[in-house]
């Protein structure tokens, strides 16, 4: 497997992934794909990774930049992030969260936020705090990693092309 940055290429079949991975997801108002057209669109896709297998895109990872009250930049959302549904539980998914975090830390980000289960996160480091909060969204599904600086805490704010339709 290859995990590389996306071309024009890879759009369509990033889109097509994205919309399977997430159809009939419990926790998705199946906007995922559309959140990924949005961000691009606004040259908010600070960055965008694809898995490859065989010549063909099997997964997709997004980071885009957030606002978090106690600090004022360096900080990224990770999400959304997808698998071909038949490739799920293989570890493509964790090697892209992995790859990408990676990257934007040796790009001097401070660390990175995201919305997702917290037994999945938390095997790739991610941590909860109760003084990091987004809406009304339950405790432990916002969770962040840090990579230097201090702990974030306050509202954090993704960019607004998470309200999409």
């Amino acid at each position: 497997m290859i995990i590389r940055e996306e071309t024009e290429a890879d759009i369509g079949p990033i889109t097509t992934i994205t919309e399977a991975a997430f159809a009939g997801h419990p926790h998705s108002n199946n906007t995922e794909a559309r959140i990924i057209a949005a961000l691009r669109q606004a040259g908010a896709l600070s960055m965008s990774l694809v898995a490859e297998e065989a010549d063909a895109v099997v997964g997709h990872i997004a980071f885009s930049p957030v606002t978090i009250e106690s600090v004022t930049d360096g900080w990224f959302a990770l999400g959304p992030v997808s698998v071909a549904p038949a490739l799920q539980r293989m570890g493509i998914g964790g090697a892209l969260i992995r790859k990408g975090l990676s990257l934007i830390e040796k790009q001097g980000a401070f660390g990175c936020v995201l919305i997702g289960d917290p037994a999945y996160y938390r095997r790739l480091g991610f941590k909860t705090n109760s003084a990091l909060t987004y809406r009304d969204l339950p405790e432990g599904y916002l969770q962040y990693i840090t990579f230097s600086g201090a702990q974030p805490h306050g509202e954090v704010q993704f960019h607004p092309a998470f309200g999409v339709t």
